[in-house]
């Protein structure tokens, strides 16, 4: 009877042991990905505010006094991308040190080039387009947390409907297209709102993954995936927050 006794209690000490690592990990993943936004955000107000630093990322052209991009303009543009699939694909090879360096850099020079969109656009809206993007945002991870529905078969449908949303702005570019590019910022907010509830609940999985592995103090590789997951986060919540700010902003 003892014994019973014992056994029974040394499972559910198990169990509240692998329920915490999988918490843990989730909770990992959101702190990454507020760091992120927190620094961003930062950077771009900092940059946005400040003529003095302006003043590296634009330049008035002598002969039109048009504002250009300076060389670090261009780097605050263009980097972020390259860091993106320097974490994506460099993931096994990079250390997590490393790792999680890139990420925050990548934060960091996202910020900057977001300044450019306080020059265009009030701060009222600026605001008011975050804060619907926080509650959008907020609203589908709790239901991709929460739902039993399985959503990785949708997986194929947004993976089809992001590169044809990707495809459809680089025609654009060249185009200009007003309209065009109105009905494609509404595809895009649907698009990433519903990759918030894939991606959360997808991460819900990876987090149980590792639970079932016994792990009882998140590794090395964990701990990297977290990164790369809050990176798909912080990508969602970012482009829902430029597609509405697209749509609902009010330039100056």
């Amino acid at each position: 009877m003892n014994d019973q006794n014992y056994n029974y209690q040394d499972d559910s000490v198990i169990v509240i042991e692998e329920g915490s690592v999988s918490k843990k990990f989730f909770a990992n993943v959101f702190l990454w990905m507020f760091v992120a936004l927190s620094l961003s955000t930062l950077a771009a107000y900092l940059f946005g505010t400040n003529e003095g630093l302006m003043q590296y990322l634009l330049q008035a052209n002598p002969a039109t006094g048009r504002l250009s991009p300076t060389i670090f303009g261009y780097v605050a543009m263009f980097a972020p991308l390259g860091l993106v699939m320097l974490m994506s694909f460099g993931l096994s090879k990079l250390s997590y040190p490393a790792l999680l360096g890139v990420f925050i850099l990548y934060a960091a020079l996202t910020g900057v080039s977001l300044s450019f969109i306080l020059l265009a656009y009030t701060t009222s809206s600026v605001v008011a387009c975050f804060g619907a993007a926080a509650g959008i945002f907020g609203i589908m991870a709790f239901l991709g947390y929460t739902t039993n529905v399985d959503l990785s078969k949708f997986g194929p449908i947004l993976m089809v409907g992001l590169v044809g949303l990707i495809i459809s702005s680089f025609v654009n570019y060249f185009v200009g297209s007003e309209k065009f590019d109105y009905i494609m910022s509404f595809f895009g907010v649907a698009i990433f709102t519903a990759l918030t509830a894939y991606d959360v609940q997808k991460i819900k999985r990876i987090g149980q993954g590792i639970e079932a592995n016994g792990d009882e103090v998140l590794s090395v590789d964990a701990n990297k995936t977290a990164i790369v997951a809050a990176l798909s986060l912080y990508l969602d919540f970012l482009n829902i927050f430029l597609y509405l700010l697209r749509l609902f902003g009010n330039r100056k």
